[in-house]
């Protein structure tokens, strides 16, 4: 009995149709979901068909061995990674899930991005490396010299740092008399770098240096981070003026120690690479000066005994002499026995040459052909005038054909020409008009128009 209820209870339910979604209105609460569900999340994978267009924002897919998700950066976060993402790369992404409507996908909005197993900066510091080195920019052909001993130093560092103060202690200390130029600037911080920058451009344009040391006390690599600047690298190869580095402590290396004309560990190893200590100088100056001094002093000695063993071999020169100054007179007198005898021969030739050359003489050539072209040119200027004559004949005997045979001088002896009006076709016979067409009459001197008021067969 009581299943008997049951039956006629669910027979009684109303029916219930099924909620249908427009694809809009489901997009929209997946969206919800996830959007809700899933507030911010961490993800690891490789990128993969990474993409930055000209927009700035950041487009890839990050992966693992069974699926991938896209994934976007948005320029204004992407403006703040410290390295470039690249394909292959495995990290660590921070962001939320988003679905984007109008293609019914998900993706992840990132806001953070760090390589898996390196810091950001290290990955940063290998990409700026491997791309400067591609360029060239680390090429040890490239580098330039540091002189030996520089008079004017500018030191590129901040004016508060211990680094500054090792390195004015130690080169005064060995070289009192130097010139040291302190520029100022930032050495941490977003905004070194482009202090960095401007500075060096200023001491290549402003300063009168021999030497520029760009240094900084040591510190993590986020400090010393303004020194691996793609633009501090340029700004290095790009100055005029050898350049030396020394940023940090000897383990730390920057990309502006690989770029450097010279590194040095620390800025007093800077000091006493670039300043060479005047009393060294003084003594090595002292010792070579005696060490030349007895070198000259062997040399003259061998050269004196060398001298004293060849006059002795020599014989007395005078005896040469007498036989050299004979040999002389009698090449003299041959020379002029030869060259006497050779004028007077030169001079029968050019006689002869001469009186050939006058009865060949181009003059009498030259006269007659002078008359033959001035007969030719009376000849030709006699015709050329008779032909003209004939042809001005011709001209008017022709025009006064042209006169007899033109229309118009008929006109004058009192003819006229009819036209039709409008189509102006010359009226030969009066058939051509009726009464009312408009005519025009052309005389020699002027037209008339005038109106058909009759019109008469004739023969």
């Amino acid at each position: 009995m009581s299943s008997q209820r049951r039956e006629t209870r669910t027979m009684d339910l109303p029916f219930q149709p099924p909620r249908i979604y427009t694809v809009t209105a489901l997009t929209a609460e997946i969206k919800s979901l996830l959007e809700e569900g899933f507030h911010l999340v961490w993800v690891e994978g490789e990128i993969s068909n990474f993409a930055s267009p000209s927009s700035g924002h950041y487009y890839m897919s990050l992966k693992d061995e069974n699926a991938q998700i896209r994934a976007i950066m948005f320029k204004m976060q992407a403006h703040y990674l410290k390295f470039i993402p690249e394909d292959g790369m495995k990290v660590i992404a921070r962001g939320r899930i988003s679905v984007y409507e109008p293609r019914g996908e998900y993706q992840l909005i990132l806001d953070y991005l760090e390589p898996l197993g390196v810091g950001a900066l290290a990955a940063a510091f290998e990409q700026v490396k491997k791309k400067l080195s591609l360029e060239g920019v680390f090429d040890e052909e490239k580098k330039r010299p540091i002189p030996f001993l520089p008079r004017r130093i500018a030191v590129v560092t901040s004016p508060t740092g211990a680094a500054i103060r090792d390195f004015l202690r130690i080169s005064y200390r060995r070289t009192p008399n130097l010139d040291v130029t302190v520029v100022p600037v930032r050495v941490q911080g977003d905004e070194a770098a482009g202090d960095i920058v401007e500075a060096l451009d200023i001491v290549n344009r402003e300063l009168d240096v021999d030497v520029i040391v760009l240094t900084r006390g040591g510190g993590s690599l986020e400090d010393l981070w303004p020194f691996n600047q793609e633009e501090v690298a340029y700004a290095i190869r790009r100055s005029l003026i050898p350049v030396v580095s020394a940023v940090g402590h000897e383990v730390d290396l920057t990309i502006a120690d690989l770029a450097a004309d010279l590194r040095a560990p620390t800025p007093s190893g800077a000091a006493e690479l670039v300043v060479r200590e005047k009393e060294t100088l003084e003594r090595d100056l002292r010792s070579l000066s005696s060490r030349l001094e007895i070198a000259l002093h062997g040399i003259v000695d061998r050269i004196r005994d060398r001298v004293k063993n060849l006059s002795s071999r020599m014989r007395d020169p005078r005896r040469d002499l007498a036989d050299t100054w004979l040999r002389l007179d009698e090449i003299y007198n041959r020379l002029v026995r030869t060259g006497a005898a050779c004028i007077s021969e030169d001079l029968r030739r050019l006689e002869a040459l001469n009186e050939t050359l006058i009865l060949n003489s181009p003059a009498r050539a030259i006269t007659m052909l002078s008359q033959e072209r001035a007969f030719h040119n009376r000849s030709l200027t006699h015709a050329f005038a008779l032909y003209l004559d004939r042809k001005k004949r011709d001209i008017h005997s022709m025009r006064d054909r042209l006169d007899s045979l033109n229309p118009l001088s008929i006109l004058k002896r009192g003819y006229s020409i009819t036209r039709k009006v409008p189509d102006m076709n010359i009226i030969k016979d009066s058939a051509q008009v009726k009464t009312g067409d408009e005519i025009k009459t052309i005389l020699a001197r002027g037209t008339i128009g005038s109106l058909v008021k009759k019109t008469d067969q004739g023969e």
